[in-house]
């Protein structure tokens, strides 16, 4: 075991159940393409880095993916509370800074999730900020349940009002490179992942067509 730990959350992926908004333009096939894609990404990011690693699955734990990981199924009612219950799990284990992540960044890389954790030796929490005004990264060195209450999930001020309330309660932070997670086929067209990608764009084309 480690001092650090990775975290990372994933909906498993089901026919349906990914990327909802995205399948309204290409459909249900088009958008369970695409987060394969992200998925593998996300764990090709976590492969370089030193540290323990756990995935947490949205539904299913699936045994064949993501070796060298622990395998927990997320809990809670909301997204809040599901990221709340693995890092206090992670603290209780005796980890001292952890960082989670998302699986629908096309531009993560190990530099990412490295810097992360880096920045927990000297601040409290560490943020990825998203162009959306989310975070695509949360790392903390202390656990801060507040951090994971009240909060406007999937809103375009979710940064910036999760920041003030650290400013008021004198919790240092630190933030990393900006990024931009694929929500809406806008976004997907306009990503270097997608432009990139031959054979996803012709199974788009033919999907979207």
């Amino acid at each position: 075991m480690t001092k650090e730990l990775i975290i990372v959350f994933v909906k498993n992926i089901t026919l349906g159940k990914v990327k909802t908004r995205l399948a309204k333009t290409i459909g249900d096939v088009g958008a369970f393409e695409v987060y394969k894609e992200l998925v593998a990404i996300t764990e090709k990011a976590t492969l370089n880095v030193e540290a323990d690693k756990r995935i947490y699955f949205s539904d299913t734990i699936i045994n064949e993916k993501w070796q060298g990981f622990e395998k927990f199924i997320q809990e809670g009612t909301d997204l809040g509370i599901r990221m709340k219950n693995a890092f206090a799990r992670g603290f209780e284990d005796g980890y001292e800074r952890i960082v989670l992540i998302g699986s629908d960044l096309p531009d993560i890389n190990a530099t990412h999730i490295f810097n992360g954790l880096k920045a927990l030796e000297k601040s409290d929490t560490v943020f990825g900020p998203a162009e959306d005004g989310g975070y695509y990264l949360i790392g903390q060195s202390k656990h801060y349940n507040f951090l994971f209450e009240n909060k406007p999930w999937s809103k375009d001020n979710l940064l910036e009002k999760t920041l003030q309330e650290l400013t008021e309660k004198a919790v240092t932070f630190s933030t990393l490179e900006t990024l931009n997670d694929i929500d809406t086929y806008e976004d997907l067209i306009a990503s270097t992942f997608y432009k990139s990608n031959k054979k996803l764009q012709e199974k788009i084309k033919q999907l979207h067509a």
